[in-house]
């Protein structure tokens, strides 16, 4: 069993403990951690709470987390649209709205038990039960080419391939307001938020080094439309780098404005190019995702 511990700072003081626990432990879903409360995993002060308990500043909370049990994920019929297959890969166009693997509270309707429908038993295990076939992974509302492993062989020579940032990613982002440079990189360590452990930020002490390379592609006034490039791939990389500099992307709510004029879900960010060596026959390959339908009309809006 795995014991996390907590001391309620101020700006939290007065929040709710399933809303508090939801905001510090982000792996997992608030429907799994109210479970916890009500089977008296969570305690203030040595003392078990319920769910509408709230927080006061220096409470100092326990989390008890269950070892997880191994699960059986069940292959689902989710259609796919895949870009290219073979019998050692795949590359698919992730759409909006779709986790990339299972986890605690999200077991269904995940890329990967759309995968193990369409390849059965044919897909690499070197990233563990929870993540067959996964080398690389997007956001839940990012869309674009993700490649998927159906061999360990494959899968370690693309990991490897990853590790050397020799893979291409090329994404298409739309970013507030307009950026002074037609073009530029943000160098600046990404690593778990110092307060709101929900989100990622520019962390000096504890970050791992991070590289963005942006281009202008179009300006509209109030907003800008641009190619990343990406040497390293930390989780939020684009949407951390964007915000720090004063532009975070149209659609973010979490690390921009909570107004959305635009009515997007999520960020507006699509993993377009995907290029990298056959594991096998060392031939270079590279995948194009096309913009989504969102993404498009997006685009004619803010052109008008």
């Amino acid at each position: 069993m795995e014991i996390m511990k907590f001391v309620a700072d101020t700006e939290r003081s007065g929040v709710r403990i399933d809303r508090y626990l939801a905001d510090v432990c982000p792996d997992f879903s608030r429907s799994y951690l109210q479970k916890l409360l009500k089977e008296q995993m969570v305690s203030v002060n040595g003392k078990a709470v319920r769910a509408n308990y709230k927080t006061q500043t220096g409470d100092e909370i326990m989390l008890q987390v269950p070892d997880m049990q191994i699960p059986d994920i069940q292959p689902e019929d989710i259609a796919l649209d895949i870009l290219y297959e073979d019998e050692w890969l795949l590359v698919v166009n992730k759409p909006k709205d779709m986790v990339v693997h299972p986890s605690a509270g999200h077991m269904e309707g995940t890329l990967v038990n759309a995968v193990m429908a369409h390849c059965g038993e044919h897909l690499s295990g070197i990233n563990g039960v929870l993540r067959p076939g996964i080398v690389h992974r997007i956001d839940k509302d990012t869309t674009g080419a993700l490649l998927i492993c159906k061999e360990d062989g494959a899968h370690r020579d693309l990991a490897e391939q990853l590790k050397e940032h020799s893979i291409k990613r090329r994404y298409r982002a739309v970013v507030q307001g307009n950026l002074k440079e037609d073009e530029g990189t943000v160098d600046a360590p990404v690593g778990r938020h110092p307060i709101d452990r929900k989100k990622m930020a520019i962390n000096h002490k504890n970050g791992k080094e991070a590289v963005t390379h942006y281009k202008v592609l179009e300006r509209f006034g109030n907003a800008t439309y641009i190619e990343c490039r990406l040497e390293t791939g930390r989780t939020h990389q684009i949407r951390v780098h964007m915000a720090s500099l004063g532009h975070p992307l149209l659609g973010d709510t979490v690390y921009g404005s909570s107004k959305n004029p635009y009515h997007l879900q999520g960020q507006a960010l699509h993993a377009m190019i995907l290029g990298f060596r056959h594991p096998a026959t060392g031939e270079y390959m590279e995948f194009t995702a096309p913009l989504p339908e969102y993404f498009e009309k997006l685009l004619e809006k803010l052109r008008k």
